[in-house]
């Protein structure tokens, strides 16, 4: 799994890197500010990258003295990152772009640029779905972040791209105008990576469905009278559990102890879960209490 969402994030720094050479040089030679916009996405884009690789290596860290449940936050602070540039490398084109509107610099259209952005159009569709499926299956914040940026970066570039066109007909201000378009589709996926990874950080419950399905495998466990809470909380891709189990109050301390490492071990088998705390409760099932 680790090897998987690791490769993941290297497929998209070489690509990243890629795309920033040929669209700066698309840019510099049309002089054109949405496919200049583009490159400094793409630059964002490889930053955040950076970033993110890194923090699926740490992600995967076992637990030790100074991170004792682990370093599972460490792909949500990466995607965090990633808002954290896309709103910087936003503002930095909206202001060149307004400038270009008021005295436009676009070169005639040029065949590079018109090639480049075709390319890039291409390629990150094919690397949106690639995340997409790997984000899906491993369940990772971080990767999923780069689906998002990755299908915002098609939007992008097609606007770029409709833009150099357009702009042959005596109409070079709208180059300006879709270089603040393009700014918009950066917040954007600032925005909708920050929104979600604000939840990993916070500690968000797991959802109704989960939940049932912990409460469900718990009360499974010959033993358990029924529960009496169920609390969780996120951290990082994962979740922390803590749920309380009714066992008879006839039983010794050794076999409701083995009750509750039942619960646990069948708990713990969910992919989303990263640790069970399971309390112990007598009850007393003559009196019900």
């Amino acid at each position: 799994m680790q090897q998987k969402v690791i490769k993941a994030s290297q497929f998209s720094l070489v690509s990243n890197i890629f795309l920033f050479i040929i669209k700066l040089t698309a840019g510099i030679l049309s002089n054109s500010i949405a496919v200049i916009s583009d490159a400094i996405n793409s630059l964002s884009d490889v930053l955040t990258n950076i970033a993110v690789y890194f923090s699926v290596k740490i992600s995967y860290k076992s637990a030790d003295l100074d991170h004792q449940y682990g370093h599972h936050a460490a792909q949500p602070i990466a995607a965090m990152i990633l808002a954290i540039f896309a709103g910087v490398a936003g503002i930095t084109v909206i202001r060149e772009s307004i400038a270009r509107i008021i005295e436009p610099t676009i070169q005639d259209v040029l065949i590079f640029p018109v090639i480049v952005l075709s390319i890039t159009i291409v390629l990150k569709s094919v690397m949106s779905y690639y995340f997409r499926i790997i984000s899906k299956k491993y369940d990772s914040p971080a990767v999923r972040a780069l689906s998002i940026d990755s299908l915002n970066d098609v939007l992008s570039s097609l606007i770029a791209l409709i833009a150099i066109v357009v702009s042959t007909y005596n109409l070079k201000y709208l180059d300006g105008v879709a270089g603040i378009l393009i700014a918009f589709f950066i917040f954007r996926a600032g925005y909708h990576v920050a929104k979600e990874n604000i939840d990993y950080l916070m500690g968000k419950a797991a959802s109704q469905e989960l939940i049932d399905e912990i409460s469900n495998r718990a009360q499974k466990v010959n033993g358990v009278l029924g529960l009496s809470g169920l609390r969780s909380h996120q951290f990082g891709n994962k979740y922390h559990v803590e749920v309380k189990i009714k066992v008879n109050q006839n039983h010794s301390t050794k076999d409701s102890y083995k009750i509750a490492q039942e619960v646990k071990e069948l708990i713990t088998q969910l992919p989303e879960v990263a640790d069970v705390f399971v309390h112990i409760e007598p009850y007393d099932e003559k009196n019900n209490n």
